[in-house]
């Protein structure tokens, strides 16, 4: 006789029941941070803009405290409204270093069903299930 008890496995349905509590559990704990988060950021923003406001009166970009170092510096943001003239450039001076090297997950998958032959070299590809848990729709 077997003297270890088997274990039963939970049914699908359990399975699915304590995603849905879990996942529900995450959306309640990430939208309280978020909210605790926000309020933080905007007292944050209120003291970097005093601090800019001192640097700029100083004259300073650079100023050390006890606590640390409060450093001004310029940042630049990038972006084009014209995305034709902006890939002429690139290509015509050729500059794809200006382009982030990110591939764009679903046109490539749309260009690879559309020309199957045409695999670029050195491209890698994983594929993976996953699992989706809806919600039954209340009768």
């Amino acid at each position: 006789m077997d003297d270890q008890v088997q274990e039963e496995k939970p049914s699908v349905d359990s399975l699915a029941q304590t995603y849905i509590k879990m996942r529900d559990k995450r959306e309640v704990l990430k939208r309280d941070w978020e909210a605790k988060d926000t309020e933080i950021k905007a007292q944050m923003e209120v003291i970097e803009q005093a601090l800019l406001d001192l640097c700029k009166e100083i004259n300073a970009n650079s100023i050390s405290t006890n606590h640390g170092t409060v450093i001004r510096s310029v940042k630049s943001r990038y972006w084009t409204n014209d995305w034709d003239s902006l890939y002429r450039v690139i290509k015509e001076h050729d500059a794809f270093g200006l382009l982030e090297k990110r591939i764009q997950q679903t046109h490539m998958k749309e260009f690879l069903q559309e020309n199957p032959d045409l695999l670029p070299a050195g491209l890698n590809v994983e594929n993976q299930y996953t699992v989706l848990v809806r919600r039954k729709k209340e009768e």
